[in-house]
């Protein structure tokens, strides 16, 4: 919890920024605790449904579990001639960046001491099949573009708003991932 010292008000977005710094600066002095790998394994069940889940990391010099496995279906909807048991590869995609983006929302309005009430994030993505299914070489495969739209209702200006908003894109590591080129191997076998 911060204060906030304009209106002498208790902040809590629950968000503890104050072990977030500790981190920070402890990190700081350990550069090799700050190489994270992150995990996830995926299993076929039948025609486009695949079972993926999340377990085990590694960060701080050590391998780490998460509390629960975590476990995500995704297939592909009916107008795909499949059986819609789960979201789509590609909605994980905008949900992962959704929630990344939202999530540096409330960290960075708890570090400037601003009360967050509602945040809410509505994410397009607009792709052309064409690639996808091989009728055109020249289309790419994902994403044409993606629109994240916020609505939030905060103790701040539109400005101070807007600084949230800027400061969460520049940190998050989604945002960064789908943005930017990604050196991804991948290997058949052992």
């Amino acid at each position: 919890m911060k204060t906030n010292t304009a209106a002498n008000e208790t902040v809590d977005n629950g968000v503890n920024v104050d072990a977030l710094l500790e981190a920070r600066e402890a990190l700081t002095e350990a550069p090799a605790a700050a190489q994270f790998t992150w995990r996830a394994t995926s299993d076929w069940v039948s025609g486009t449904h695949t079972r993926s889940s999340v377990k085990g990391f590694r960060g701080l010099g050590e391998n780490h579990t998460h509390r629960t496995e975590f476990t995500f279906d995704s297939d592909h909807p009916e107008v795909f001639a499949s059986e819609d048991i789960g979201a789509t590869p590609v909605e994980y995609v905008l949900v992962g960046l959704a929630g990344c983006l939202t999530a540096g929302i409330a960290s960075v309005a708890q570090n400037r001491s601003i009360q967050l009430h509602k945040v809410t994030a509505t994410l397009e993505g607009k792709m052309d099949l064409y690639g996808i299914l091989g009728i055109d070489s020249d289309v790419r495969n994902g994403f044409d573009d993606v629109t994240v739209r916020f609505d939030i209702d905060a103790d701040a200006s539109p400005e101070e708003i807007g600084a949230l908003v800027a400061q969460s894109q520049k940190r998050s590591a989604v945002f960064d991932i789908i943005t930017n080129p990604t050196q991804v191997t991948v290997q058949v076998g052992g």
